[in-house]
This record gives C-alpha cells, structure tokens and sequence, in this order.
C-alpha cells in the first residue's frame, strides 16, 4: 500500500534476509569477512552468534552468492534433529546416495567416500548450520567427528555454525572443550549503533529507490531507544510506521505515528489513539481513484492536482473542441520545449537547448498557481529527456520515469553540490506574500543560472537564487546498463562492465578486462572516485554515486554545464 504513496520499487523493510538490503556495518564486513575466511581455510570450525534479529542468516545468504566455484555447500536451518537425522540430511544436501534404512556408520562412511572423491576433484566441501545453539550435545560431538575425516594434509570438511549466544555458552562446556579447541574464528554480531541504525534505514530505502529521509530525526532517536539497535525490531517497526504515515497522508514519519507503529509491533498496552478505520478507507480510495502519489517527496501529489474536466458530449456533434486543462491550452506551456527526436540527436545543438524561448530577466510569475507550476515543471524536466510527459495519463511521475529507465531521486544540498551532480532540478521557489511556485533550474554559470518557470526561461543572478535556494530539490538521474540494485564489493553483475570502462575513462586509462566480478580493484577506484567527489567512500555503487559519474561524462545527457564545464571535472 505504501510503496507506491512513496515511490518506492520495493518494501524496504522487510524481515526476508534478502542479500540486496544487507547493510554491511563495521560489525557485518567483519563477520562475513569471517565466514568467507571458513570458505578458504582447510579445517576446523568458524563460529557466528548474535542475538535474534541482528542479521547472521542475512550475513551468510550474502556469503552464498560469494562462493567460489569449486565449493559445495551444505546449508541446514533447522537442526533440531538426532544424530542419525543430522547426518540424513548432510546426505541430502550434498546428493549423496544411500540406501533406505541406513544405520550411523553407514551414513558416514558414504559421507567420508563423498568427501574423499570431491577432494581428489579439486573441491571442498562446507557445511553450513543455522540456528546451532538448537543442537544437543551428542549431535555437537557427532559434528566434530566429522571434522575427523581428513587426508594427510587437508580436513575434508569445514563447517560453519550460526547461533545465538546461548550457542557460545553451550561450547563452554567441559563435555564439549574438545570442539571448542577446534574453532579457529569467533565473531559476535551485535546490534547497531545510532550512527550504524540512520545509515542502515537510509541505505534500505535507496535499495527500494528512494533517498529522501522519510523519518524525522526525533522519530529515529525513539526507534533507536525502543529496539537498541536489533535490525528486525527496526524494519518491523518502521515498516509499521511507513503505512501510518500513509494512512494519514504524512511525508514522512513523525514521533507520534513511530510511537503508535512500536506499541502495534510490540504488543504493549494499546495506544491511546490509532489510525481509524475510516482513515484507511479513505487512503485506500484516494488511491484507487487517483492512480497514486508523487513519490518519494513532501510536495504536493501531482495526483491530487484537479484537471477542469470536459463535460458530457451533447448529442449533436457542433463540432467545437472539448474544454482542456490549463496546462494543454495556455499559452505559458506552448512554450515548453518538446521532446527531441531520439532517433537523431543532434550534436552541434543539444535538444534540451535548441527550442528555448528568449531568456527573461527574474521576475515573480504572475498568475501563475503552485500547482500548475509543478506539472509544467516536470513536463518540462521530462522533455530534457526527450520525453513527453502527461500527468493526466500518468499521476505518479517515478513509476513514469522508470518506464524509460529514468530514477527520480530528492537531494537535499546546496547550489555547490546540485553544480557537482550537473543534472537538471525541480525546486520549490517561496515568496512570504506571493505564495510558491515550482521551477526547473536548466544552468548554471559562475554568475547566473536559468530557469524555467511557467514553460517561460528567466535569469536569475547566482546571489539571488543562493538567497531563495530550498536545499531541497528533485532530479532524473538514468539508470546504468543492466542495473538492478546498488553493487557491493564482490558481487557479480553484468553493470560491471560499464562501471570498468566509466572508471578507466575517469581515470584517463585502459580498462583491465571485461567481467563481471566487482573485485577489490574496482571497489578501490569507486572509493577513490566517491572520495573526491565527497560521497561517504563505502565502495557501494549505488544511486548516489552514479549520479555523480554521469556528471563526468561526456554525452547527450542533460546537464546544468556547458561542454567545456564538463569536461574540467572529467579527471580526478
């Protein structure tokens, strides 16, 4: 429900350990860096505990798409079994054949014979268990027998166990020191700091397509209190709060409607108010009728704009043309550039430039209304693209962008970042006793930047626009080649090629070769490029960052700088 009221192209914050949303705080790179280190050593044990929530099985799923090839996985979640049951199901995983009924000696000596083949093969062999602290103590002895089967050189199996800290307590124990003696890494996942918990809501949301911060800062500093930081406590809760803030037409979420999601989650005494019924009904129905919401902002909904609507046709055709919106008849909007040609791009002349009106000193639009305001301005950003653009067919404008592998993203910063980014902006102009009107800053120079306002192009000096500027805009950024999802080091995605060959450009290079593995080198140019860019140098390419490449790019892409701007800013 309240996906689309956001704008968002998933829920993001559900409790599915779903790779794509890991947030890797210190905590996590150090305990994957952990279970890939019990993917390479040859022998013995590597032991993951954390309390309930904090992320170990999203952790090890995450290392499931890092395997390398010449490993075989054995992956169990519930091992709340007997000896013979835990080695029945080894059995399974690995597709090793055994005959029905079979006894304890016969399921590991057909473990051992596997074992030993997929050795000789080159392979090894990892076993994986979820949930250990649920074993008992004779399967936990049975497990390091296991751990028995061995060449002269190598162990043949290695074995990972993921638990809460009753699972550490458990390996205290005297009966089971000789396990303990055999761990070789130990990593206790603990909750998220204050820090740790902003960055990890803000980095689901961009993963859903979204950078706007829907949840005000006192809010965050009650959800911090109220889940000490446990992850599935915070998507819980939050997710809870984003369909109140939807119920109740909110742009973002506020202290009171966290308060009311946390009591609904956590079960404690029922809140003095909810969200009445009525009020869902009403959200659900708004909804319906206008088709959704401009996402991912807290302007006004170009769904909730009201079009003058054509009346009845008479039975007599007169002939004369039905009754248009404002914004298809004025003449203010005729004089919005259309969109260009893509089958011929012209290179003397890009086509965001070549139909602008004459350029008008600033002047405060008259008879010009918010509302109209905002739909000409993103039909106007659209066109930049070469894109026509009608609200009427289309109210919810991301989605719309995503058609044409377009990603709406709300920045906030000053004039010097939106320059940096070099895209194209809508922002929201005030005047205290004229109300506000919406514009789609085209340029900037050293000493002015135009404007489109009304579907009419204004200067406006820099002194003046820096006076009046929001800090709060919106632009289309274009997605990557196969881009799906923000990277992190060590994925594999065929955006990886691009992403080489952007670097290599950047770098004034060769690129080194053309795979999909996101390795330690490219993360390294990544982190040097968000580095200078003063992007947080996390080595994620997500929207952000790329944002920022495209602006170093010499293509047909709209931007706010001139070619010779661009290319000043093509070298780090």
């Amino acid at each position: 429900m309240y996906g689309t009221y956001f704008g968002l192209s998933d829920l993001p914050f559900s409790i599915a350990p779903d790779p794509r949303f890991l947030y890797l705080s210190q905590q996590h790179r150090e305990a994957l860096a952990h279970l890939q280190y019990g993917l390479v050593c040859h022998g013995g044990f590597v032991l993951l505990t954390g309390e309930v929530g904090t992320g170990k099985t999203t952790v090890c799923r995450c290392l499931l798409e890092q395997v390398p090839e010449q490993t075989d996985l054995a992956f169990i979640l519930n091992p709340g079994c007997s000896v013979l049951e835990l080695l029945a199901a080894l059995c399974r995983e690995l597709a090793i054949t055994v005959p029905e009924p079979s006894h304890g000696q016969q399921l590991t000596d057909a473990i051992h014979h596997h074992l030993l083949d997929t050795h000789a093969r080159g392979r090894q062999t990892v076993l994986i268990i979820d949930e250990a602290q649920n074993l008992s103590t004779e399967v936990l002895e049975q497990i390091r027998l296991l751990t028995n089967l061995e060449t002269d050189t190598h162990k043949l199996l290695q074995i990972i166990l993921l638990g809460q800290p009753e699972l550490a307590d458990k390996l205290r124990q005297p009966e089971l020191r000789q396990l303990s003696q055999r761990i070789t890494a130990r990593y206790h996942l603990g909750p998220l700091t204050f820090t740790e918990m902003k960055a990890y809501i803000a980095h689901r949301l961009s993963v859903a397509g979204i950078e706007a911060a829907l949840f005000q800062h006192n809010s965050l500093r009650r959800l911090y209190r109220l889940t000490g930081g446990v992850p599935r406590l915070i998507n819980v809760i939050c997710d809870r709060a984003l369909l109140g803030a939807y119920v109740q037409r909110l742009p973002r979420v506020d202290l009171a409607t966290l308060n009311r999601a946390a009591v609904e989650v956590l079960g404690a005494s029922p809140p003095r108010s909810r969200w009445p019924r009525s009020a869902v009904a009403a959200g659900l129905l708004a909804l319906v009728v206008t088709g959704g919401w401009l996402a991912q902002s807290p302007w006004p909904a170009l769904a909730d704009i009201r079009w003058p609507a054509a009346p009845t046709p008479p039975a007599i055709d007169t002939g004369s043309p039905s009754p248009q919106p404002e914004w298809r008849t004025g003449t203010t909007i005729a004089s919005t550039p259309g969109p260009a040609a893509p089958e011929q791009p012209s290179k003397s002349a890009p086509a965001h430039k070549d139909v602008s009106p004459p350029q008008d000193p600033w002047q405060w639009p008259a008879a010009l209304t918010t509302d109209l305001s905002q739909v000409m301005a993103y039909r106007h950003l659209f066109s930049l693209w070469g894109l026509d653009y009608d609200p009427a067919e289309d109210p919810v404008v991301c989605p719309f962008a995503r058609r044409h592998r377009l990603e709406c993203a709300f920045q906030s910063g000053d004039l010097a970042t939106v320059r940096q980014q070099n895209h194209p902006v809508i922002f929201r102009l005030e005047h205290p006793a004229k109300g506000a009107v919406y514009a789609t800053l085209t340029r900037l120079d050293d000493d002015r930047a135009e404007l489109m306002v009304g579907g009419q192009l204004k200067q406006m000096s820099l002194t003046e626009l820096t006076a009046s500027w929001p800090h709060s805009y919106v632009l289309l950024w274009q997605l990557p080649p196969h881009y799906q999802a923000p990277l992190h080091p060590g994925s594999r995605e065929e955006t990886v090629i691009w992403l080489e060959q952007q670097m290599a450009r950047w770098q004034g290079r060769e690129p080194r070769r053309q795979n999909r593995h996101y390795d330690e080198l490219l993360v390294g140019d990544i982190r040097a490029f968000q580095h200078s860019r003063g992007l947080t140098a996390d080595g994620i390419f997500g929207p952000q960052t790329s944002i920022y490449l495209s602006a170093t790019q010499l293509n047909d892409l709209p931007g706010l700088a001139g070619q010779q701007e661009i290319t000043s800013v093509l070298h780090p």
